[in-house]
């Protein structure tokens, strides 16, 4: 059997632009694609948590330690600089392979710094 899992996850990042006219994608700082185990060209689920909306891109590079999250094209019309936004990524694994997963999970500051890591979600409380 296999089974489509969280990959990765950029949790609660600050849309710094929102580029209408941009090529459609998602410009991520780079140093936040590696921590977080994202390729450019690499599908990714944004979920913004300031509108509801949820979307579907691929990742592009921005600038290193920039702290730029740019929603680009069509999807400029479901985010707005100021937004937060969760963006994650999925991978199917066999299950052979699930004793070992184990997601890159990345948290930020309001200037998309990285503050932690941490590769499990605590359960959540009643």
């Amino acid at each position: 059997m296999q089974r489509t899992m969280l990959k990765s996850k950029l949790h609660r990042v600050n849309v710094t632009h929102s580029e209408l006219d941009y090529e459609g994608s998602c410009a991520i700082d780079e140093a936040l694609l590696e921590a977080g185990n994202i390729r450019e060209y690499e599908q990714i689920s944004i979920y913004n948590v300031s509108n509801g909306e949820r979307f579907s891109t691929y990742a592009i590079r921005a600038d290193r330690h920039s702290g730029i999250i740019s929603v680009n094209g069509a999807a400029a019309h479901k985010a707005s600089p100021k937004d937060i936004i969760i963006i994650a990524s999925y991978a199917v694994y066999h299950e052979v392979e699930l004793d070992k997963f184990a997601p890159q999970l990345v948290y930020v500051d309001s200037d998309n710094r990285i503050q932690s890591q941490r590769n499990a979600i605590p359960a959540q409380a009643a």
